[in-house]
C-alpha cells in the first residue's frame, strides 16, 4: 500500500508541473501556479503515511539526529511521508519560480528546463533560477527610462 501511495504523490503533482512546463501560456496554468492548494492532495497522502509513524516522525523532527532520521526513512511509511513532503515542497518552489518568471518575462524555453531540473534536484534548480531571475531583473532595470 505504501508503494502505491508513494507513486500517487508524484502523479498528484505531475499535472501542475506538466502545465507549467508544456502549457505556460494557457490561462489555467497561471491560476494553478498561483494556488498553494495544489499541494493539498499530496499533503493528504503525507498525512496517511505519517500517522502510522507519528512517534518516529516526531522524534526525527524534534531532535534532529541523522541516526533517528535514518530509522524513520528505513520504514516504508517514514520514507513515503518524507517523499510526499519533498514532492509538496518542490511543487511549491516550482510554482513560485513559474510565477516569478512570468512576472519578469523569462521565456518558457528557459523556464521549462529549469522546472525539470527543479523537479529532479530542487537544491540545484532553485539557485540556478535565482541567478536567472537576478539577470532578468537587471535587464529590466537597464531598459527602464531614466
Amino acid at each position: 500500500m505504501t508503494g502505491i501511495l508513494s507513486e500517487l504523490t508524484f502523479w498528484l503533482a505531475a499535472p501542475v508541473w506538466l502545465a507549467m512546463i508544456f502549457a505556460p501560456a494557457w490561462p489555467p496554468t497561471s491560476r494553478l501556479a498561483a494556488s498553494p492548494l495544489t499541494v493539498v492532495p499530496v499533503l493528504v497522502v503525507w498525512l496517511v503515511m505519517a500517522i502510522p509513524v507519528a512517534p518516529e516522525l516526531w522524534a526525527a523532527v524534534s531532535n534532529p539526529d541523522v541516526d533517528v532520521f535514518r530509522e524513520l526513512v528505513a520504514t516504508s511509511n517514514g520514507a513515503g511521508a518524507v517523499w510526499a513532503q519533498v514532492i509538496a515542497w518542490d511543487l511549491l518552489i516550482g510554482q513560485w519560480m513559474f510565477l516569478q518568471a512570468r512576472r519578469l518575462g523569462i521565456p518558457p524555453l528557459v523556464m521549462g528546463p529549469l522546472l525539470v531540473l527543479t523537479i529532479l534536484l530542487s537544491p540545484i534548480g532553485l539557485p540556478v533560477f535565482l541567478l536567472v531571475r537576478e539577470a532578468a531583473r537587471r535587464r529590466a532595470a537597464a531598459t527602464l527610462p531614466g
